[in-house]
């Protein structure tokens, strides 16, 4: 159900929400005005139960129309946590390498599957 009211918005908001109307990212001002108050509710809720706060994004977002999705790139992803991995372990034990009584260290990494 649907009910129509009159909302004020400052210009500065009222703006952004037209971009993001000119942009498609919305089809139009009240669904950005809705939008903002869905993620209003997640927040909310999140503060009182971060789990049901995860599912609602979750909901959310498999509710999207598909090319309003955010895209997956499972080969990108393990790169970036491969190079975060290295980065990590690198800024931890810098001097491991010239210290002969630092234990081995694995190497760790995140493979595509």
């Amino acid at each position: 159900m649907s009910v129509e009211i009159t909302v004020t918005l400052s210009d500065q908001d009222l703006r952004f929400a037209e971009e993001l109307v000119e942009e498609g990212r919305y089809a139009s001002v009240p669904d950005v005005v809705s939008a903002a108050l869905t993620r209003v509710r997640m927040l909310e809720r999140a503060l009182d139960d971060p789990l049901a706060g995860m599912a609602d994004e979750i909901r959310r977002r498999a509710e999207l129309p598909k090319d309003q999705r955010l895209p997956w790139d499972g080969k990108a992803m393990a790169e970036r946590l491969n190079e975060r991995l290295a980065r990590k372990f690198k800024e931890e034990a810098p001097d491991a390498v010239h210290d002969h009584a630092a234990p081995a260290r694995r190497s760790r990494s995140v493979s595509d599957r």
